[in-house]
């Protein structure tokens, strides 16, 4: 399981690894977005520095600034004490990584604000 909490503006965060590419764990904070029907996006440029490889194909994605088109990676993460290679979504100037909903397809999201409990697993 998955712990989180909720920061100042009522975003879910939760803790999650990226794997690089030599094996290393890097934990990072990832904000659980409702709106995003992948597994995951990043900064093209952290994509690139974990050493995940690009895919030949672009992905077109709807945001809430419009249409965008991302960069395909294959990610490695770290999460639920299991090592998963997933399709990550890369574009420029992300500010933060982004968990999609496609993970509560097989994890169980409980957010409890009253009692400040966040957990996905």
């Amino acid at each position: 399981m998955i712990l989180g909490d909720f920061n100042s503006r009522g975003e879910l965060i939760l803790k999650i690894g990226l794997v690089t590419a030599d094996g290393e764990i890097i934990p990072v904070q990832a904000l659980l977005d409702t709106g995003f029907t992948g597994w995951l996006a990043i900064d093209d440029q952290d994509a690139i520095t974990l050493g995940w490889l690009q895919e030949n194909q672009k992905e077109d994605m709807q945001t809430a600034y419009g249409e965008a088109q991302f960069n395909l990676y294959q990610g490695t993460v770290f999460l639920d004490e299991e090592e998963l290679i997933i399709p990550v979504l890369g574009g420029n100037e992300l500010q933060d990584i982004l968990l999609g909903v496609h993970w509560l397809q097989s994890k169980r999201l409980v957010a409890d604000f009253p009692a400040g409990v966040l957990t996905l697993g």
